[in-house]
């Protein structure tokens, strides 16, 4: 398989952006002060009014100075990052030791910081900050001043029901943490290989487009030729009849004008008229153009075609070659001896199944074959090189389904085995933009219509 190594975007795409925690901490600061204000002055329960303010002070001192000290789009490194989560852990704890510890319902807040650093720093940061947060937990558990009630002395909930409340948030901490790290990453992966998938067909459409280099190159070389043509014709003249300057200048001009003939076919290639020939394949010319580049290997492709009516025929699409080549390329890294690919068609359906006779799929990765980052084989049967990222699979099965095609993976059963890919279009998808024509000999003509959509 043809994979691409894993598009970096960089540590700074990464990273937290200052201004999100700031906004973080501002909302968090007026909840605690409205919090602390609505107990203690309008339902009259007594708590260390004054201490809880001091507390939640720190926290707006600490914020007013990173705001000062860095601009908004800032993104912070991983040591400030977690420098400030952490802070974030520790006032909090103060703020729970003041009114109540874990008997405290806003204790669940021990969860905010963690799943910050799940979603935006490394997994080993979240766990520091995880075990820091259960610590502070287990020490509030004991360690901490009265729940402020109304009554005198105040609301003692039994040690087992703050137990639950610990057990509660220890486990929602890791849970919670963890799902958030999975979604995060996997949403990462998915961004860096739908970025490798642009390039990819990116590339590739340049390589498309050098039929319009060719009538560039052609427009540019008309003049020379032109002088060449006009010189030979002028040595023509002057030599003698039947001499051997006489026959060099009229080969000369022989092949002047067999360059000029060329030249204005390279010219029609950019316009509307003139390169529908190359615009269009059909579908035996697409299995041929990507099995072409794999027959230099020790590998025996068997191709077979058939189908209801005439054969159908598509535009030429990059997105499409590089996505069935490397399917191909795929089978052929993994085949002991034979690959054969079946193109069949109807009124409906067409559709193209590549098998090989290697050892097909590993099972545990079969069902997840197509996602980025996920390996399609366990073992190479040259045993080099590994079995990559998963990234190109990932690219063709993308790249597939944009044309409306589906791709389906499976290992076929005894007695041959091997891995088999199916890609399967609705007729009119595969056609889309092809017209016929009664001309070229009768055979399928392609209009300038929109491309296949890849």
């Amino acid at each position: 398989m043809r994979d691409l190594a894993p598009v970096s975007f960089g540590r700074e795409a990464r990273r937290l952006k200052l201004d999100t925690i700031v906004r973080l901490r501002w909302l968090a600061v007026t909840g605690q002060c409205l919090a602390v204000s609505v107990v203690h002055l309008h339902l009259g329960y007594r708590l260390p009014f004054l201490t809880c303010l001091a507390v939640i002070a720190a926290a707006a001192a600490v914020n007013l100075w990173i705001t000062l000290r860095e601009p908004a789009s800032h993104r912070l490194a991983e040591n400030p990052a977690t420098a400030l989560l952490a802070f974030d852990i520790v006032q909090l704890a103060a703020l729970l030791y003041l009114t109540g510890g874990l008997q405290n319902p806003f204790a669940v807040l021990f969860l905010a910081p963690v799943l910050i650093s799940a979603a935006s720093l490394s997994p080993m940061r979240t766990l520091g900050l995880g075990l820091l947060a259960a610590f502070s937990a287990t020490i509030l558990a004991r360690l901490h001043l009265p729940l402020p009630w109304s009554v005198p002395g105040g609301l003692v909930l039994p040690d087992v029901y703050v137990a639950g409340i610990w057990t509660a948030i220890l486990l929602a901490i890791a849970f919670t943490a963890g799902f958030a790290y999975r979604v995060a990453e996997e949403a990462r992966q998915l961004g860096e290989a739908l970025a490798a998938t642009e390039f990819v067909l990116a590339r590739e459409q340049h390589l498309s487009q050098l039929d319009g280099l060719a009538a560039a190159a052609a427009h540019e070389l008309g003049t020379p030729l032109a002088t060449i043509r006009l010189v030979a014709k002028e040595l023509d003249l002057q030599a003698e009849p039947g001499s051997a300057m006489a026959e060099d200048t009229r080969l000369l001009r022989d092949e002047v004008e067999r360059c000029r003939v060329i030249l204005s076919k390279l010219t029609s290639l950019g316009d509307e008229e003139g390169h529908g020939f190359l615009a269009t394949m059909s579908l035996g010319h697409v299995i041929e153009e990507v099995v072409e580049p794999q027959r230099s290997f020790d590998v025996e492709f068997v191709i077979n075609r058939t189908g209801d009516g005439p054969e159908p025929v598509c535009r030429r699409s990059p997105g499409l070659m590089f996505s069935l080549g490397n399917l191909v390329d795929n089978a052929a890294g993994f085949a002991q001896a034979r690959i054969l690919i079946e193109a069949r068609w109807n009124a409906e359906i067409v559709s193209i199944e590549i098998r090989d006779d290697g050892p097909g799929f590993a099972s545990e990765v079969l069902l997840r074959v197509g996602e980025p980052y996920v390996t399609t084989r366990g073992h190479n049967r040259d045993e080099e090189g590994g079995g990559g990222l998963g990234l190109g699979l990932f690219i063709a099965k993308t790249l597939i389904e944009r044309s409306g095609a589906q791709l389906t993976l499976w290992n076929a059963g005894p007695p041959n085995g091997g891995a088999v890919a199916r890609i399967m279009w609705p007729r009119a998808e595969f056609e889309r933009g092809v017209g016929r024509s009664s001309t070229d000999l009768g055979t399928e003509a392609l209009s300038q219509a929109e491309p296949l959509p890849i």
